[in-house]
């Protein structure tokens, strides 16, 4: 077993999700088209050791991240393999397109059950901690996705479910299937949130408010847009851009946006801070928000992103500020 910082719990802040005893550090990790992907198998060490090594123990994973499709959790698997599985919170997801066939993709018991264990194969562990439904399944009713969730818990291959990329709706539908089933809770939801799109403040902060669930933010840096990198090159070589053809990035070539995010610089570089430190900490300020997901490609990126909660404040002015520069 690799030996770790033993001061490592010592800096990072661990929010309690929602009503649920469980608590997530104030900024996870997760693998998507990184590790596994575009990053080679020694670099993504690194930056798992390091990230557990500044106190962040939850990797989050999902059965189609990597290249090819598995490729993260098979990658990490090994990693994971160096580490205290007992102070980790691993989670990975299924919903989206994952092999040929109408069994490969959506939120039938047959598929989410199915892709549960062989995400389980994958990742060389008995268990993952936190197992979320994908996306919501216009076709698959909410009993079936439910109990499917339920019968992850019951077998001991989860210990606690999610929702990924629901709207409020669909959060409350499923929670109140639960409730009123005595089956397993979803505890959180994992939203796309950053001072770039900020759609779930119409609805999906409240939804989980209301059935005590948290909420982590994945692309909290709108794939890196909130960085100084994009305003100092148009396609640094070093950037997500320019290394992955993934559809995220190459919404980084739109620069619709580079004057709010050139204001919002200079505000961060008054607080003592670079931009993605502030973009960070600017969703941590709200309850609902229990981590934010980043993604990292050098462990100094993840040293810099764990360094913005040493100034996690904001004064009314600067939220106004902030608000304005959004608007």
């Amino acid at each position: 077993m690799t030996a770790f910082n033993e001061n490592r719990y010592d800096s990072m802040i661990y929010n309690r999700c929602g009503r649920w005893g469980v608590k997530f550090p104030a900024v996870s990790l997760g693998a998507w088209q990184t590790y596994g992907g575009y990053v080679s198998d020694e670099v993504s060490k690194k930056c798992i050791f390091r990230a557990f090594d500044l106190g962040i123990t939850h990797l989050d994973f999902a059965n189609n991240y990597g290249e090819p499709n598995g490729n993260a959790e098979i990658v990490c698997g090994k990693i994971i393999k160096e580490m205290p599985r007992h102070e980790l919170l691993i989670s990975t997801k299924a919903g989206y397109d994952m092999w040929p066939g109408p069994y490969g993709e959506w939120l039938s018991r047959k598929y989410l059950l199915t892709s549960l264990d062989q995400s389980l194969k994958r990742l060389q562990t008995d268990y993952v901690d936190l197992f979320y439904a994908h996306r919501p399944d216009p076709n698959t009713p909410t009993d079936e996705v439910m109990d499917a969730l339920d019968q992850a818990v019951r077998s001991g291959k989860a210990f606690y479910v999610g929702l990924s990329n629901h709207g409020p709706d669909d959060i409350r539908a499923k929670n109140a299937h639960a409730v009123a089933y005595h089956t397993a809770r979803p505890i959180i939801s994992q939203s796309l949130y950053n001072m770039l799109d900020r759609a779930v403040e119409r609805g999906v902060l409240r939804a989980c408010a209301e059935c005590g669930m948290g909420l982590i933010a994945f692309c909290p840096l709108a794939q890196g847009a909130l960085t100084d990198k994009y305003l100092r090159q148009n396609k640094p070589a070093d950037s997500r851009l320019a290394q992955s053809s993934d559809i995220c990035a190459k919404r980084l070539e739109q620069r619709d946006d580079i004057g709010k995010i050139a204001r919002l610089n200079d505000l961060a570089r008054r607080r003592g801070q670079t931009l993605a430190q502030m973009a960070l900490v600017w969703l941590l300020r709200r309850p609902e928000v229990v981590s934010v997901l980043i993604g990292a490609s050098r462990p100094e990126q993840i040293e810099e992103n764990v360094a913005a909660l040493k100034n996690a404040k904001f004064s009314a002015e600067e939220l106004a500020e902030i608000d304005s520069i959004l608007a």
